[in-house]
């Protein structure tokens, strides 16, 4: 088997436009220095990358589970770059048959539209431009609506399966989880009182300047009312986010498959369902090493920052 990684990195629209501590801003700093150093010492070849949407490309009309992107687009919302992902069609493709011959059932979107879910990992390691990235196949996870969020079981064979697939190539390969952990942002559901927001959410539009604008400032807003402990806004759980880390630093996804779905959005935040990317992208990574020891992990980071709606976590292993 071809050598392989795994990383799992928090995102937030809100990086650099809220303010943080300078501690904050070092403990940011310092893990995101320490991803990309060692995804830099590893080199990979491919990158299999794992993300959310924030109704920016996926909307309710129609909201697949799973999606493998042929080609993708990055609509450069909040402060990440916009513009054609490097993807790997062919591989991308190729990946979408395994599956589907594995009996995994999987949409293929041939014009992928993705946010800050997919870019912000990309920006972070490889800089705004986002064709000087390596090869890549994007797949999107629904984290926002119910009841089509993937089951915690599910995700774990989705990363077994693809890591059966990466099997047969002889790239080495990065698998990227973009994601959670705790964190509950004012992402509106069907439930949502007013007819225009479940119209916003369920038929796809490109959003005006002005609505852009206004999204921009009422994230922005939820973040500082966290952030001075209002209780309108879920608070963060730094336990339940070290508890999901360690899991996938053990190599343990079988006790980790046994959290329920409810306890999820209850303890962590009904985006932590974003978290399942770190999932799917740790299982297609053997749970251990030859010798039956946890895969080593050099980079472990954690730094919950209300102000960025994140409970901010960084991990890197490989094998």
């Amino acid at each position: 088997m071809m050598q392989r990684a795994f990383l799992g990195m928090s995102h937030s629209p809100l990086w650099g436009l809220n303010p943080v501590s300078d501690e904050e801003q070092v403990a940011l700093d310092t893990a995101s220095a320490q991803a990309r150093a060692a995804v830099q010492a590893f080199d990979p070849q491919l990158v299999v990358l794992l993300g959310p949407d924030h109704y920016n490309g996926f909307f309710n009309e129609l909201m697949p589970p799973f999606c493998i992107g042929s080609k993708a687009i990055a609509v450069g919302d909040y402060l990440t770059p916009a513009g054609a992902l490097n993807v790997e069609e062919a591989q991308a493709m190729a990946l979408a048959t395994h599956l589907m011959d594995a009996n995994f059932d999987i949409a293929i979107s041939r014009h992928m539209e993705v946010d800050h879910g997919f870019s912000q990992a990309l920006q972070v390691l490889w800089g705004d431009d986002l064709s000087q990235t390596p090869p890549l196949i994007p797949i999107f996870l629904n984290s926002v609506s119910l009841p089509g969020i993937a089951r915690m079981g599910r995700c774990k064979a989705l990363g077994e399966a693809i890591g059966r697939f990466l099997d047969t190539l002889p790239q080495r390969t990065l698998l990227i989880g973009s994601g959670g952990l705790s964190h509950e942002p004012p992402v509106p559901t069907l439930e949502h009182p007013d007819p225009a927001v479940r119209q916003r959410i369920t038929f796809k539009s490109k959003p005006t300047q002005a609505e852009v604008a206004a999204k921009t400032e009422r994230v922005k807003a939820a973040g500082m009312a966290l952030a001075h402990g209002e209780n309108w806004m879920k608070p963060l759980n730094p336990e339940w986010d070290q508890r999901w880390m360690q899991f996938l630093a053990d190599g343990d996804l079988e006790s980790m498959c046994t959290m329920s779905e409810a306890s999820i959005a209850a303890e962590a935040g009904n985006s932590a369902h974003e978290s399942k990317t770190w999932l799917v992208a740790r299982a297609a990574l053997p749970s251990l090493d030859v010798q039956g020891r946890p895969l080593d992990c050099p980079v472990f980071a954690y730094r919950a920052i209300p102000a960025l709606i994140a409970g901010y976590g960084v991990m890197f292993m490989h094998t």
